[in-house]
């Protein structure tokens, strides 16, 4: 491979990861134009085009996916071997990419960064808030944090949190002009907050209930329909419908009476949430500390 060859396809990289002509210059220190340049110039070489273009976006073309996806891990198993070279310092140093849902950042992933990361001032961490099942390999990612249902059996997966449950709530103003629904099927007359995530391939998340070996899946219909987490727990402090999240989220309002928690016997524990990565990863003496402020030891 020549030298250019080599710059010009991270370059690229940047470009269809981003989907961002701007952000990648950006992240690569380098003005738009130049960046334009590099990637037709690329472009006429190979004798084929990469990207398709428009004011709004930026897309890989089918050819420029295929080189995306065959490439940018070779790049990422290439970083990673480098990043080794980092045991020779007195310091561990080097910046981690992460992704997480917003529970697993706020909750799981913040606590540990703030004990860990004062101690260790040259180590970097990057979060990406995403609920899909992210292809950390292809996207360049260290490291993702899921369910430990959700995780690929071909990774390591540490476990970093306890089992968790989910929560049914909603606020007392709510509950006032309301019946509080024994069973999930009464949740058919209530106006429930959705979450469509792409994670389900961008259908609605569907609430999971089960009791005495009874399995319920509800599809629930409401109002609101929200692609963040975050916002169904401030909406049902707001009143506006019953909220499905995490038990950890629901306590601090359900303890000072700010929600109302319902349907506590349909929801059991299921296993919490698991840092995995790569088998074949070799792993940076950063990445080495952050696993271990991270992995769950139990109470």
């Amino acid at each position: 491979m020549k030298r250019e060859d080599a710059g010009d396809l991270l370059a690229f990289l940047a470009v269809a990861r981003e989907r961002s002509f701007t952000r990648a210059a950006a992240k690569l220190g380098m003005t738009q134009s130049a960046l334009s340049q590099i990637i037709r110039n690329l472009e006429e070489r190979l004798g084929v085009r990469l990207l398709n273009r428009t004011t709004r976006s930026v897309t890989p073309t089918q050819a420029g996916e295929r080189l995306f996806q065959s490439v940018g891990p070779k790049f990422t198993e290439m970083d990673a071997d480098l990043a080794v070279l980092s045991e020779l310092r007195e310091k561990p140093a080097g910046t981690v990419r992460l992704t997480a849902t917003e529970y697993a950042a706020s909750e799981i992933l913040l606590p540990a960064m703030r004990k860990l990361l004062p101690k260790y001032p040259d180590i970097n961490v990057e979060v990406i808030i995403d609920y899909g099942l992210t292809n950390i390999v292809a996207q360049q990612v260290d490291a993702g944090i899921r369910p430990g249902e959700l995780v690929a059996k071909d990774m390591i997966a540490v476990r970093v949190s306890p089992d968790l449950r989910m929560a049914v709530v909603g606020s007392p103003s709510y509950f006032a002009e309301r019946k509080r629904p024994k069973t999930p099927q009464d949740l058919t007359q209530h106006n429930c907050l959705n979450l469509r995530l792409p994670t389900h391939g961008g259908s609605l998340y569907v609430w999971e209930f089960e009791k005495n070996g009874r399995e319920v899946n509800a599809r629930v219909e409401g109002q609101l329909v929200f692609n963040s987490a975050g916002l169904l727990l401030k909406a049902a402090l707001q009143g506006l419908g019953l909220a499905y999240v995490t038990e950890g989220n629901a306590q601090p309002h359900t303890s000072n009476g700010e929600l109302v928690r319902v349907l506590s016997d349909w929801c059991p524990p299921f296993p919490g949430y698991h840092l995995y990565y790569p088998s074949r990863r070799q792993p940076s003496p950063a990445f080495s500390l952050l696993v271990d402020a991270l992995r769950y030891r139990g109470k």
